[in-house]
Order: structure tokens, then C-alpha cells, then sequence
């Protein structure tokens, strides 16, 4: 089974994306935090990483540039999941190497998609 890893500061936001992805058969691991995210990373090698941008410790952009510039994880997908909705942030988090840029609130369904789209390559 396909794990996805859910690193998001507000356990709203995690409980409704944890829900919608494991209605579709994923198994959804938490951090609450840009270092638990990346630590969650190391230890169960995710197969995809939904992630929030301001968050205590290390924000989504830290996190990002940092999965994408290891080699043993540069080639895990990466999807932002932020409030920050102006376009400069949507071309920031690009330019750290994320796959997808997701707006909150955010909608299941596209959220389902985006996921699905990149897990099927």
C-alpha cells in the first residue's frame, strides 16, 4: 500500500486530507512540523508528501528544498498545500521543487486528483 505523509501544524487540515486519502486506500503518516516531517521522511520513506507551508520549526519551503536536493529523496513528489494563495508564493514553491501547489481551504476532490496524478507518474 502506497504511503503518503500528511505534514501540516493544524489538526484540522491534517484530520480532513488524512480522511480523503485513506478513502482511497492510502496510508497517511503525520508530522506536525517541518523537522518531525523531515525525520518521518528519513525513518518510513514515504511515496508521496502532502505539505503546508507556515509551520513552526522549519516551514514547507525549508522542508521542500531540503527533499528535493537529497538524492535518496529528491525523486519523492511533493505537494503544497498552503493558505498563502498570492501567485508569488505558487512560484516560490515551485522554485523549491515542488510538484503541486494546492490552495486552502483545500477541496478533497482536487486534492485526491493532484495526489493520484503524481503517484501514477
Amino acid at each position: 500500500m502506497q504511503k503518503v505523509l500528511v505534514v501540516d501544524d493544524s489538526i484540522t487540515q491534517r484530520q480532513l486530507m488524512s480522511n480523503a486519502l485513506e478513502d482511497i486506500g492510502l496510508t497517511v503518516l503525520i508530522a506536525t512540523d517541518g523537522v518531525e516531517a523531515l525525520e518521518q521522511i528519513q525513518s518510513t520513506q514515504p511515496d508521496i508528501v502532502v505539505l503546508d507551508i507556515v509551520m513552526p520549526r522549519k516551514n514547507g519551503y525549508e522542508v521542500c528544498r531540503e527533499i528535493k536536493s537529497n538524492p535518496t529523496t529528491q525523486n519523492v513528489p511533493v505537494v503544497i498545500c498552503s493558505s498563502k494563495t498570492e501567485e508569488f508564493d505558487r512560484y516560490w514553491g515551485m522554485k523549491q521543487g515542488a510538484d503541486a501547489y494546492l490552495t486552502k481551504p483545500i477541496q478533497p476532490r482536487e486534492l485526491l486528483v493532484t495526489v493520484r496524478q503524481l503517484l501514477e507518474g
